[in-house]
């Protein structure tokens, strides 16, 4: 037994001076996952933090001002102009000029007075359908904020049902915040898959893993030499991207690290083992990076990172349940947001056991067999 342990060792410590003495290789598992995890933090967002909108103000009366003061004064609409005809909103619109478009009719201020309702338009650019929602519901809140305002001041009576609504977990419901955990798992499994199949491959496309074939080592030796290396690897990167959301974008952590880490040391696992069945598959380098990518981009799209996996059609919901990577996000995020315990996440947990156990199983056979 501690021949066999110290044979591992060996093999993992010769395959990870063989990633790390390659500066190209060093900078392909250190680099990118940062830049990654920062540009996603950045740009991919559904929040809007400036909306330019147009004005067609009809009444020009005070009452049509105040509404309009309430939009500039948030600090996200921006007026980029005061139209006169109603052709010029689509010219602003067809040329991205403007989000939105106000169109205040010339009896708003007569009907509000009165006590009646006044309606007012606002047409958005829906070119981009998820911005433009989010863009139209800023201006409903600034619509129902003025609303109550002038009802107060003006001794109406209020409205006989109001709605106050509040996000758990994400109170500003910010895309970041659910969108960085997420990425945890997602950045991981890119690097550790990608790793771990081109560990037999590179052996093979050098000529060394036949004279590894004829060493003391036993296939699940080797088998468990390629593995421990990808895996320290992918729990390495992992702490990395959650440094950066912890530290750098501020998300706050809610649950236990150390639930955390089990969850993940599972989901690499899993991954290891996908990536061990493709490197026993593959004659080369270039035939690993191709079915990892190939691989790689439907378990993102099935995820649910950026599509709930409830929206999908039935049959891809099936195939959901076999992909390792729906449930590293559910548990990131859950347990960084959440602060949900093991027991709460079972039916996660229990998942990935089994799918790296099917896939570490399979790789030992077909090692057996090369």
């Amino acid at each position: 037994m501690l021949e066999s342990l110290l044979r591992v060792i060996a093999l993992t410590r010769k395959e990870l001076l063989a990633v790390l003495k390659d500066r190209r290789a060093r900078n392909s598992l250190l680099l990118p996952p940062i830049l990654q995890c920062l540009l996603f933090g950045y740009a991919a967002t559904y929040d809007l933090n400036h909306v330019p909108y147009v004005v067609l103000d009809r009444s020009q009366s005070i009452a049509s001002q105040a509404l309009l003061s309430s939009f500039d004064g948030t600090g996200l609409f921006e007026r980029v102009a005061n139209l006169r005809r109603q052709r010029q909103v689509r010219d602003y619109i067809d040329d991205r000029r403007a989000l939105l478009a106000i169109e205040i009719p010339d009896d708003f201020a007569r009907r509000l007075e009165a006590g009646k309702g006044a309606d007012v338009q606002i047409i958005a650019d829906g070119r981009n359908s998820n911005t433009a929602g989010t863009a139209l519901g800023y201006a409903q809140s600034v619509v129902n904020a003025f609303n109550s305002d002038w009802r107060a001041r003006h001794g109406l009576p209020g409205p006989p049902v109001t709605v106050e609504a509040r996000a758990w977990y994400n109170p500003n419901l910010m895309t970041r915040w659910d969108m960085l955990p997420g990425l945890i798992g997602t950045l991981t499994m890119l690097q550790t898959l990608m790793l771990t199949a081109m560990s037999v491959a590179r052996e093979r496309e050098e000529g060394t893993f036949d004279q590894l074939l004829v060493t003391p080592f036993r296939p699940p030796e080797i088998m468990a030499g390629k593995a421990l290396p990808s895996m320290l690897i992918g729990i390495v990167q992992a702490t990395g991207v959650l440094l950066i959301a912890q530290l750098w974008f501020r998300v706050p952590f809610q649950g236990s690290f150390l639930t955390l880490y089990a969850g993940l040391t599972l989901f690499v696992l899993a991954a290891v083992g996908i990536g061990l069945v493709v490197s026993a598959l593959c004659q080369n380098m270039q035939q690993a990076m191709l079915f990892s990518f190939i691989l790689i981009m439907p378990f993102a799209l099935l995820s649910g990172l950026t599509t709930p996996i409830s929206n999908m059609p039935r049959s891809l919901q099936y195939f959901t349940l076999v992909n390792p990577l729906r449930y590293a996000i559910d548990i990131a995020q859950r347990v960084y947001l959440e602060g949900a315990g093991a027991g709460v996440l079972m039916p996660d947990l229990w998942p990935l056991a089994a799918i790296a156990a099917v896939t570490l199983a399979g790789a030992s056979w077909m090692f057996r067999r090369l």
